[in-house]
């Protein structure tokens, strides 16, 4: 078993650093020109290719049998440059936003059909709700998750909804896909999403998506704090700040 797992991360290395190769060669090299520079055989070489071609990793020149880095990279790399750019461009509204309300500021993206908390801001209350950069949580109870829901393709709805449970985490948690829908025509019409305690007892936010060039939701904020110092008239003020400050990021992010 130890013998495996060694060869295993072998192999991964070895993809990896001819993908480090290749990107200094774009016009592509050969098997045996990677074989020499890793002085490894050229079976060897062969079969890390055939599996970096396979996923589209790597494309390969038939006339001329070379290889050169392929178009997933380049569908990777935008996916980590939007992810980087969205934290970059958001954190300022963010921390604006924590000093204007007092109450935690969060940035989540989706993945996986769940949300996962990527940037936070903090404001010096004495009570602070409990969130951590990288915690996950569903889409169906949460004010932010319900904001990037509620714009997403409805095949993209359709999925969340009936691969994902809708658990129930409070009283107030909506656990009924046609329920949800219909909320979601709501949130779609004002453009923010409350999370009335449907989350965490005590615990109440107003959140709306961030979107690309595309148009499409790539992203969500949120106000959140405890109901015993967010009251009615607080949370619709968050809101109209929470609104105001998504259509900002979206517009820097090329809206």
């Amino acid at each position: 078993m130890a013998d495996k797992e060694v060869t295993t991360v072998q192999s991964v290395d070895r993809a990896l650093v001819i993908l480090d190769i290749l990107k200094s060669h774009p016009e592509g090299l050969g098997v045996t020109e990677l074989s020499h520079r890793l002085d490894v055989s050229k079976s060897t070489i062969h079969r890390l290719l055939s599996s970096l071609l396979k996923q589209g990793y790597v494309k390969q020149d038939a006339e001329h049998e070379r290889y050169a880095l392929g178009l997933t990279l380049i569908e990777l790399g935008e996916v980590v440059s939007s992810q980087l750019d969205i934290r970059r461009i958001a954190a300022p509204y963010l921390t604006q936003l924590a000093g204007s309300t007092g109450e935690t500021v969060h940035l989540v993206m989706m993945d996986n059909l769940e949300i996962v908390y990527i940037d936070k801001t903090e404001p010096d209350a004495t009570i602070r709700m409990f969130s951590r950069i990288g915690k996950r949580a569903p889409m169906h109870c949460t004010g932010v998750g319900k904001a990037m829901l509620a714009f997403l393709p409805p095949d993209k709805i359709d999925a969340v909804l009936s691969e994902r449970p809708m658990t129930r985490f409070t009283n107030q948690t909506i656990t009924d896909p046609d329920d949800m829908k219909t909320h979601l025509e709501e949130i779609r019409r004002r453009g923010v999403a409350f999370d009335m305690e449907e989350h965490e007892e005590g615990i109440t936010c107003a959140a709306a998506p961030l979107f690309n060039y595309k148009g499409e939701v790539v992203a969500g904020i949120s106000i959140a704090g405890p109901i015993m110092r967010v009251d009615d008239a607080k949370l619709s003020v968050f809101a109209r700040e929470v609104h105001h400050a998504a259509a900002t990021i979206s517009k820097a992010l090329g809206l």
